[in-house]
């Protein structure tokens, strides 16, 4: 059964003027956390449908921006001047869809919580039957699902159709529940539900639901709504390869983090790279541009912990990526880390290596104290939260 508004239905609440509640004193019984990036023009439509889809309830939207180029937090604070249901915590030096709705909802007080996008993609007319769900049956959970019979993806392109449902059957190494749709990014729970595995997320990535699951101490009693998937009208997809690589930690992390931080091995992954940068530069610089090899191991260097930070600062920070001229800055802090590290790396390597250790043992070792010391002080110098 599809539960949409209706293409008209949406110009004429996009069109209306966003009225002030009835009762501006009620507590709110339901909190909709929303994750905002440059999504300024879908503000107010989104507040409008969410007015009419919920007259009988006593609700708040929180947005939780992060640092919009576009004004969205302007615009979000220009309405709560009117509307004291929307309110809005802009993030300023970090990102990331999973951490944004960790933060919103903690920042609410309502014993009910939903979490949808601002894309207006999602179908608002399901939060009533999600409440009412929560409130009347044994339920934990509420999800709204693209999957589930009645349920649809819209006008996917098949290419995005297709790695969604291979990321939903990736989600089984993490997530045991049978569940059609654990990567969807609409749903409502008990707030008690959410604090109660809050602690045990790893707030990677955007699959805050599927972050929620695996996270839990106990399986959840989940219910699921179909919803068909609208088109985006304003603002651009956030989907890119680099939320594909974030979805990759997210696995990891569930699956390896009690051993190994990801974040660490994602580092001692790039460094590895930067191994073989740094020999195929000495490489070259000695065969072909006739260095000396001072010369060719001191540009393999430099190449090297560029190439590094760079990656680093993409993939491994993508959450508190460096721009501008903080970048500049970040890459010189990182320079003079690495360069304390390598003399680490060489002083320990050679110390054991020196009192009898075998020689690949020591060489290892040193790598190590190497490796754990550029990863300790770039996360405290170089990629430090603003």
């Amino acid at each position: 059964m599809h539960h949409g508004t209706g293409a008209e239905h949406l110009e004429q609440l996009s069109a209306a003027q966003v009225q002030p509640p009835k009762v501006a004193n009620a507590p709110p019984m339901l909190t909709i956390v929303v994750p905002t990036l440059n999504e300024r023009d879908n503000i107010k439509p989104l507040i409008a449908l969410l007015d009419a889809a919920l007259p009988n309830v006593d609700w708040e939207v929180m947005f939780v921006d992060d640092d919009s180029t576009d004004d969205t937090a302007r615009r979000i604070r220009a309405l709560a001047l009117v509307d004291p249901r929307v309110r809005c915590i802009q993030r300023i030096g970090r990102r990331g869809l999973s951490t944004a709705c960790i933060e919103g909802v903690l920042g609410c007080s309502a014993p009910y919580v939903a979490v949808m996008d601002a894309d207006l993609q999602h179908d608002e007319a399901l939060l009533p039957r999600m409440l009412d769900i929560l409130r009347k049956e044994n339920v934990d959970l509420v999800i709204g699902s693209r999957y589930a019979a009645g349920g649809g993806l819209g006008d996917w392109a098949v290419n995005r159709a297709w790695i969604s449902r291979l990321g939903t059957k990736l989600a089984r190494l993490i997530c045991e529940q049978d569940i059609s749709d654990p990567l969807s990014g609409f749903f409502m729970c008990r707030r008690d539900v959410f604090e109660g595995a809050v602690r045990r997320m790893s707030g990677q990535g955007f699959k805050i639901l599927l972050d929620l699951l695996a996270s839990s101490s106990r399986p959840l009693r989940v219910r699921e709504l179909p919803f068909e998937f609208r088109t985006r009208r304003h603002g651009e997809s956030k989907l890119d390869t680099l939320v594909v690589w974030e979805y990759f930690a997210l696995l990891a992390d569930k699956l390896f983090g009690h051993i190994l931080p990801v974040r660490f091995a994602l580092f001692a992954l790039i460094g590895a790279v930067g191994l073989a940068v740094h020999m195929s530069i000495l490489w070259g610089g000695l065969h072909f541009a006739a260095l000396n090899f001072g010369a060719a191991q001191s540009l393999a260097t430099l190449t090297a912990m560029t190439s590094n930070f760079f990656l680093n600062n993409i993939l491994t920070y993508r959450d508190q990526r460096l721009r501008g001229w903080r970048t500049l800055q970040g890459l010189f802090t990182f320079y003079a880390i690495c360069a304390i590290g390598a003399t680490a790396n060489v002083g320990i390597a050679s110390y054991l290596f020196n009192a009898n250790q075998t020689w690949w043992v020591a060489g290892l070792l040193g790598v190590i104290v190497g490796a754990v010391w550029n990863y300790a002080m770039s996360s405290i110098f170089t990629w430090r939260a603003a």
